[in-house]
């Protein structure tokens, strides 16, 4: 029996997307156990299809319009994905799961609400920022200019959730922010201040309205893009006086536009990111 797959990419940030029924085929022949190993599986760069995420749409939601399951590619879940909401919300429309072009997901993060444009990009209204440092989790009490202390380096670093928890590090322009993600990106993922552990970026100021990302991911290491990570990304920029207010995210697959109209004395803002979501192939497994 065949199981019917689509792969979709977003910046390059990729994801390995099944309807509910193809899953349920799938644990059926005994392919996987559940969707923590349908994620490695599938996911696996070497032995299965490769991706950075799963994601299984939800049909049976009763607060909004639909809902997801995703998984990092090491089977873990997340409670949000920026460049994978992207992806789910051009997939679940063509696919006739939903029948608007704005529209609320249920996810981990809270209800996220996608709307497909027509230049074919998707406009997400990422909700409000968190910075309280219990909810990002982070546990030092001040989240913004924290000092992390990493193998020969002292970091300083802003800790923001944007339903998923980040530590933004703004670097020198001659810094190579991918080799620092390389680098210092795992041990500062799994640092203590951070119970849940966390996505971590590098950013490079190019100008008040452009900056640079290199990301080390929770859960997936390094990607070329992170779309929750843009978005945590300007709001450390624009809070520590860095950047405007609408700013391109130059990532390593890509670039997306992120607009928050916060400031340091008024953050309850949300934040709306701005990019691509491409199809790069359906297929079945046999």
């Amino acid at each position: 029996m065949s199981i019917k797959i689509t792969k979709m990419q977003g910046c390059g940030n990729d994801f390995v997307l099944l309807d509910y029924e193809e899953y349920q085929k799938g644990v059926e022949e005994k392919r996987w156990k559940d969707m923590s190993d349908a994620a490695k599986k599938l996911c696996d760069r070497n032995f299965g299809i490769g991706a950075d995420g799963f994601i299984i749409p939800n049909t049976n939601t009763e607060d909004t319009d639909i809902g997801w399951f995703f998984y990092n590619s090491d089977g873990t879940t997340a409670q949000m994905c920026g460049n994978g909401i992207r992806c789910f919300a051009k997939y679940v429309y063509d696919k006739k799961l939903v029948d608007k072009k704005e529209f609320g997901v249920h996810t981990l993060a809270g209800i996220i609400k996608p709307k497909l444009l027509e230049d074919g990009r998707v406009r997400v209204n990422m909700s409000k920022p968190i910075l309280e440092s219990e909810k990002i989790p982070f546990v030092p009490n001040d989240n913004l200019k924290y000092k992390i202390s990493v193998k020969d380096r002292i970091f300083e670093g802003n800790a923001v959730s944007m339903g998923n928890p980040h530590f933004v590090i703004f670097v020198q322009k001659e810094d190579d922010t991918l080799a620092l993600a390389k680098e210092y990106g795992p041990i500062i993922e799994t640092s203590f201040e951070f119970p849940e552990k966390t996505n971590v970026e590098f950013i490079k100021i190019k100008s008040y309205k452009k900056i640079e990302l290199r990301v080390w991911e929770r859960g997936c290491g390094i990607t070329l893009a992170c779309g929750t990570g843009a978005c945590a990304s300007v709001v450390a920029g624009i809070l520590n006086g860095y950047i405007e207010n609408s700013v391109d995210v130059e990532l390593l697959g890509g670039v997306v536009h992120i607009d928050w109209d916060g400031r340091v004395n008024n953050t309850n803002h949300d934040v709306f990111m701005t990019g691509p979501a491409e199809y790069v192939f359906e297929a079945e497994l046999f």
